[in-house]
């Protein structure tokens, strides 16, 4: 197991470290949750089980008891056992009194989970006790166990007195306290950060807070700011600026100016010390110069540190006079150094001042493509670091080198019968695969940079494998032809990352006693490397004797084994894998659960292991020519099947999910709608309902057909909003049909192979299947909906009750009811709904048994059909998405992502980009177009600079992609590569020089590269990889022809290969000379692949937290969320993305219920984490901004809210420009802070852009637009223009009309509003009039100017980031909590069909940022 020293990043902040001083006079408030910081590092303060509502954690424990009992009453009893269970966790907790050496006793809160070594921790991080390393805690004169919980220690209780007692050194722990003093002294320095080394990251927050909020936004007096604010942002930031600059991602942190404290810490030469000395108790020596130029030698003994007269020429290694012994070496520097006394203690200072979160390390490494010139400074540890294998705190675990594989597989073997067990286990999970990530990578790394032997080194360098560290590592290259017939080193190349994706969805699916290897995919200077644990034993077998189940060479010859298939049958269901028979070389049929390349070996250590999960989902036929084999007609049309790289494409497990999600929905209908004729048959309506049908049908066909000719405009143009009548899951299958037009044709589209004309052909008379088929169609209308959904109903009482018992004691009737819905939709069993797929189908070299040729018929048709569902459902409602904005992309890897949830691939972005590119409503999309665009080229880039990179020997590395980048981006029309003017002369190289990095070799061949031969090879590329057709031959051509930016291609670039360059201004377009120098390339970066362990019971929580959020029950919600926090803090420690999702819900939360200051302090975490966590400008962190910014001014702080708006613009400019909807709402959120402040005219810039996209991409007719109409007219208003400001109103006023009709209480404001400015304007003229008549003595009637007040601004701000509150009684409360209650009611017996959110749309009103 792994120590639980590691659990604990060394930094984990002790809550707010400026409260501790002050910790004595707060017991109650909400500072102290202190200690509960380690359990909740998250530092905001309330325990769990706190009501967060009132904000002060004050009220007794019963008390809060009671408010979570009640919370938990209308919640179900499953989710009550989980709230009790929680509330054993986090028992209350106590405090106790610090006494440590030289300082005041201190009081510290404690809770009763915790074990002694947190304790240490936190002293470890204290301003005042931080230089302590070496010490003991004791109660009562007993000295206190490390690894005790805090509860098994007897007479420990509130108010007990634990000494800090120095403790004598070993060897073991000088150096710790030498790497901790070092760390203190570099806490401010971001260094690490840059290198992308030890998790550190970046965060810029606090420049432009100054600070932090918390404190200070309470302290502030509101209105006091108007005066001194000086609005007017860079040039830069303005709209329609053309220039982007780069330096500005960076801002400069005045707190990193290094304060130095020493000029030197290094170990001495004279290490180790001899055998004499070291009986005298010396452990090490140090050398040190102070920054007052002194030169000493240092002692590390037992009993402490002192100065001995050793110089750098002589060893005496006697005590000097005096030797200033001290136990800690900061004491001991403090008396000989007045500098380093003065600095190390403002060092401080500043150190425990910054928000925890800018200080605990990330769970993955973050890299930062840009950093300034850093100073190479000298480091021992650092240097000392870089040459032993250690891993993190290698030290601290007995054996030296982790033995992974162990650790991997005993934390899943630990028990999870409870939430408190699986909280334990799955912190243990993730900490160890953080930990493995790391190690994984570095030692990838190690590999690539030549520095780790071969395991086989006499093989060519490209076969060659290694250990490190416990790590297998091989190279991503087809050896001994082992991919021969899938595609050579493409095939190669991409099997580590879909066995990667298996290896995730076997770790989710989490069955007790099958295992599978800590795997990690790394991507370094053009190789890609797989790091795996390893099983034991398995190197000292070959691999025939030791695989007991699959296959090693494709199936030619398979093996099975009866545990493994018990094994694999329970991932069956989940991976929906179907269990199959393959033919091995003997002719013999063999049983599988999985595809055949899936290898089972049972290790030294007795578990069950499986390995090359490759194949764990179907293959994708829409790129896998196959002889003789027809794909359906809308994969045809569509140019499919494709050749690709290789024959390794296979479905997205979010694919396969939608895909029989689908089927179920198709399922469903069918069962019911034969019920219900079966129901009018016994009714003996017979004829009616065959009239009835009829109606049905030609009334989904014509539709169908005139569907398509539609253009979709702003509004869906389905005959009912589809949204009124869907099922919640069943807006997931929505989908566009081919001219996107609206939904719900997606029926015939996918049962083709009994309709092979529905919609084609209104005339064609359906046949029995097709009927019902056609009919399901309209039960999405909405018009039968009401009739056909009781037998909805029946329809899954019957598919349970079937699926229950064997079936027996339901009527013949229904069974074949429910056989032929199962037939239809190609379930593999014919009494209940079951789509599984058979991972081997077109596999080259498997062989099926004959007897099973119908079964294998049907898994061919079922692959067939998904690969059309891809095309045709999930393609065209991607971008349905992207037109109503429900998906909103801004960079490449966010639209990755948003093509990943729909289950399409990235080799698909051709076909997304031919389909967006046909689309009539083009312009609305020509965000989403321009990043595709971006994205695609930038992918070919990446693959093309691959196999440059491969050529260039390490000591032209940044001169070879310094050419690359100004082939890539440089407007230079000869870009000649200057082959680096070799620093060492001589120009011969030793000519044997075997073990070479692979692929090595003088090469320079890299130099020739010209821009327009790399630009022709992008555009082949995009060709060949994605079928796309690039129109462009320069970098030039491309940014004129798609509208796009260098400086967006640029960091897309640099993020995908893993380039750092130099932040400075880049002069992309000059013709004279290259943008890039090979100084400019700082570091090349790996791209790490790794499996996310989740936590998934905190998971659940924020879940149901989120959907009793968007129920109305707000409170409740909080509560879920709030525990939800307090899990994920559990599993995951203090930093992480989903504690970032977390935390930005429950600041919008607390909003919402008027806790402003709560609010900002929770979404300063969200934005420092996403800083941190996810990088400095990714989108999340761009919204982040946006929201903190609100916030900001919800409390008053009226600049702080602007220069964070400026910020989030600044980075939307860099991530994808002006020209993206989201711009629109930033700008109307500074346009509206700016009226705030009286800067009219430059309000007015920003919503009158705001006013132009919002037009673009929602249409003019959008109540979007018509709500930007009204901004604008309210500051033409502050300015006295009123005619201006009428015709936008009036603008605005038709919208409304148009849109919601006359009665609207929208279009009745906008009427008002109307009224209002025609008055001033009449008022205005007659004063005029008056003036022009009487001149210097006209009697003037004093005109009301208004000044936008804070109230109003806010109010509109709100609206417009979709914060709407719902001014309610008590009563009108409670009455709408009983009918939420009685549709839960009809909605569980099953007599509604629609979804929650009705009530009030409460939908519109809270959105709920997932």
């Amino acid at each position: 197991m792994v120590s639980k020293t590691d659990d604990i990043p060394a930094s984990v902040p002790n809550c707010n470290p400026v409260d501790l001083a002050r910790e004595g006079e707060t017991t109650n408030s909400k500072d102290t949750s202190s200690k509960a910081a380690l359990k909740d590092p998250c530092a905001c303060g309330h325990r769990g089980d706190t009501a967060v509502m009132n904000g002060d954690a004050g009220h007794d424990q019963a008390e809060e008891a009671d408010s979570k009992q009640d919370g938990s009453a209308d919640a179900d009893s499953a989710e009550d056992a989980n709230e009790q269970e929680v509330i054993v966790i986090q028992d209350t907790g106590f405090t106790v009194k610090i006494q440590a050496p030289g300082t005041e006793p201190f009081d510290l809160q404690v809770s009763p989970q915790e074990m002694v070594q947190e304790i240490h921790q936190v002293l470890m991080d204290r301003e005042d006790t931080c230089h302590r390393t070496c010490f003991s805690l004791q109660l009562d004169g007993n000295v206190l166990d490390n690894f005790a919980e805090l509860k098994s220690i007897e007479g420990l209780q509130e108010g007990s007195l634990l000494k800090v007692v120095e403790e004598p050194y070993t060897v073991r722990e000088a150096r710790i306290h030498v790497r901790h003093i070092r760390d203190l002294l570099k806490s401010l320095d971001p260094s690490d950060a840059y290198n992308g080394v030890d998790c550190n990251s970046l965060s810029f927050l606090s420049v432009f807070t100054d600070g932090d909020l918390g404190d200070t936004g309470r302290r502030k007096k509101k209105g006091s700011e108007l005066e001194q604010i000086d609005c007017t942002p860079p040039e830069h930031i303005l709209p329609g600026s053309k220039e982007r600059p780069l330096v500005p991602l960076q801002p400069q942190n005045k707190d990193w100016k290094p304060m130095q404290c020493m000029k030197v810490l290094t170990m001495s030469g004279w290490n180790p010390p001899p055998g004499n000395r070291k009986m005298h108790g010396d452990l090490m020596y140090l050398y040190i110069v102070t920054v007052e130029d002194r030169h000493v030698s240092i002692t590390a003994s037992t009993r402490g540190f002192y100065l001995n007269q050793s110089t750098t020429y002589t060893f005496n290694p006697k005590p000097a006079n005096p030797s200033f012994l001290s136990h800690s070496l900061v004491e001991l520097l403090s008396q000989i150094s007045p500098a380093f006394k003065k600095n190390f203690t403002a060092l401080q200072k500043k150190r425990v001042q910054r928000h925890p979160f800018e200080r605990i390390a990330t769970p993955f490494q973050v890299y930062s493509w840009t950093a300034p010139q850093i100073d190479h400074a000298m480091d021992c540890v650092r240097a000392e670091d870089a040459y032993t294998s250690r891993l993190g705190y290698e030290e601290h675990i007995p054996g030296q080198t982790r033995d992974w594989n162990e650790e991997l597989q005993t934390t899943r073997e630990l028990s999870r019968k409870n939430l408190p067990e699986r909280l334990l286990r799955e912190r243990a999970i993730f900490k160890v695969h953080s930990d493995f990530a790391a190690a994984a990578t570095r030692g990838a790394m190690a590999v690539i940079d030549g520095n780790v032997m071969a395991i086989n080194p006499g093989e060519e360098t490209r076969m060659q494998m290694f250990i490190w560290n416990n790590i297998f590592f091989s190279l991503g290259f087809d050896v001994r032809d082992h991919y021969r017939e899938l595609g050579g080193d493409a095939a190669a190349h991409a099997a580590p990352t879909n066995d990667l994706n298996g290896v995730r969805a076997y770790s989710a699916v989490d069955v007790e006693g099958l295992y599978t290897l800590g795997t990690v995919v790394v991507d370094y200077r053009g190789y890609r490397v797989t790091a795996q644990s390893i099983i034991p034993g398995i190197l000292e077998r070959e691999q025939e004797q030791s695989v007991i189940y699959g296959s090693i060479d494709f199936g030619k010859t398979v093996v099975s084994h009866p545990k493994y298939l018990e094994l694999l049958e329970k991932t069956s269901r989940p991976l929906k894998v179907q269990r199959h028979a393959v033919l091995n070389e003997k002719d013999a049929s063999v049983e599988l659960c999985s595809s055949v390349e899936c290898k089972g070996i049972i290790g030294n250590d007795g578990r069950h292991y499986i390995l090359d999960l490759l194949r764990t989902f179907p293959p994708d036929l829409n790129f896998l020519p196959v002889e003789g084999e027809e794909l359906t007609p809308e994969s045809q049309k569509l140019g499919f099947p494709r050749q690709h790289r290789h024959r390794l494409a296979c479905l997205r497990q979010e694919l396969i999910e939608a895909f029989v999600e689908h089927r179920y929905l198709l399922f469903m209908k069918m069962a019911a709608l034969q019920l219900m004729q079966q129901k009018a048959n016994k009714d003996k309506t017979a004829a009616l309902q065959d009239t009835n049908t009829a109606v049905v049908e030609s009334e989904s066909k014509p539709q169908a057909l005139e569907a398509s000719e539609k253009v979709p405009d702003d509004t869906p143009s389905s005959p009912t909003s589809s949204e009124s009548t869907l099922t919640p899951d069943d807006s997931e299958a929505t989908t566009v049909s081919e001219n996107s037009a609206p939904e719900n044709q997606e029926a015939p589209a996918d049962l083709k192979a009994q309709v092979p004309t529905a919609n084609a052909n209104g005339t064609h008379e359906p046949s029995a299947p097709e009927r019902q088929n056609g009919g399901c169609d309209s039960l999405l209308e909405g018009k039968e909906a009401d009739e056909i959904i009781p037998g909805l109903a029946q329809a899954k009482e019957l598919a349970e009750s079937l699926a229950a018992e064997d079936g027996s004691g339901i009527d013949p009737k229904s069974r074949e009811v429910v056989l032929n819905a199962c037939k239809a939709v190609g379930s593999i069993s014919n009494s209940s709904f079951d789509i599984r797929f058979n991972p081997d189908i077109f596999s080259p070299g498997v062989r099926f048994p004959d007897d099973s040729a119908e079964d294998i018929q049907k898994q061919k048709q079922l692959l067939k059909d998904a690969a059309a569902f891809l095309v045709s459902c999930q393609i065209p409602s991607f971008v349905k998405d992207c037109l109503d904005h429900s998906s909103l992309p801004m960079d490449g890897a966010t639209m990755t992502e948003a093509l990943h949830q729909r289950g399409i691939n990235v080799r698909y972005l051709g076909t997304v980009l031919g389909f967006v590119d046909n689309m009539p409503a083009k312009a609305q999309l020509e965000h989403i177009y321009r990043i595709g665009i971006s994205e695609l080229i930038t992918r070919c880039a990446k693959h093309i600079f691959k196999t440059y990179l491969q050529g260039v020997e390490l000591s032209a590395l940044s001169a070879a992609v310094s050419h690359f980048l100004n082939c890539l981006l440089s407007s230079f029309p000869d870009a000649v590569a200057h082959l680096p003017a070799d620093e060492l002369v001589s120009r011969r190289k030793s000519r044997k020089r075997r073990n070479r990095v692979p692929g090595g070799g003088d090469n320079t061949t890299w130099a020739s590269l010209t821009p327009s031969e790399l630009w022709k090879n992008i555009t082949s590329e995009a060709h060949s990889y994605y079928h796309y057709n690039l129109q462009c031959e320069s970098v030039d051509q491309a940014v004129e022809k798609y509208n796009l930016q260098k400086i967006t291609l640029l960091r897309e670039i640099s993020i995908k290969t893993g380039i750092q360059i130099l932040i400075k201004e880049y002069n992309f377009d000059s013709r004279h000379k290259p943008a890039f120098t090979e100084e400019d390339i700082l570091n090349i970066f790996p791209v790490v692949k790794h499996v996310n362990p989740k936590a998934s019971d905190a998971f659940h929580f924020f879940q149901s937290g989120q959907a009793k959020v968007q129920q109305g029950f707000l409170k409740e919600g909080c509560e879920l969320i709030n525990e939800a926090l307090n899990l994920f803090n559990n599993v995951y420690g203090a930093m992480h993305v989903e504690i970032c999702a977390c935390l930005r819900l429950l600041a919008r939360l607390n909003y919402i219920m008027g806790d402003h200051p709560e609010a900002l302090s929770n979404q300063q975490k969200a934005v420092l984490m996403s800083e941190r966590a996810l990088g400095i400008e990714h989108p999340n962190t761009i919204q982040e901004y946006m929201h903190l910014a609100l916030y900001c001014f919800a409390n008053g702080q009226l600049s702080t809210a602007l220069k964070l708006l400026y910020r989030a613009r600044y980075l939307m400019l860099v991530v994808c420009g002006e020209d993206h909807p989201e711009m629109a709402l930033l700008d109307s959120n500074i346009g509206l802070v700016l009226h705030g402040v009286m800067e009219y005219d430059l309000s007015l810039r920003f919503l009158e852009n705001a006013l132009a996209i919002n037009s673009k991409y929602h249409g003019p007719r959008s109540l979007k637009v018509a709500l930007s109409h009204h901004l604008v007219a309210r500051v033409y208003e502050s300015k006295a223009e009123f005619r201006s400001a009428l015709q936008h109103e009036k603008e605005g006023y038709t919208i409304y009309k148009n849109q919601v009709g006359e009665a609207h209480e929208k279009t009745k404001e906008s009427s008002e509003y109307l009224k209002y400015l025609t008055q001033q304007a009449v008022a205005l003229q007659r004063t005029m009039n008056e003036i022009y008549k009487n001149g210097s003595n006209a009697s003037i009637m004093p005109l009301k100017f208004t000044a936008p007040n804070m109230a109003s601004v806010l109010e509109q701000l709100n609206i417009i980031n979709g914060i709407i509150f719902i001014p309610l009684s008590q009563k009108d409360l409670e009455n709408l909590k009983a009918e939420v209650q009685r549709r839960q009611l009809m909605q569980d017996s099953g007599k509604i069909e629609e979804p929650q959110g009705s009530q009030l749309e409460l939908d519109d009103k809270l959105p709920v940022d997932d």
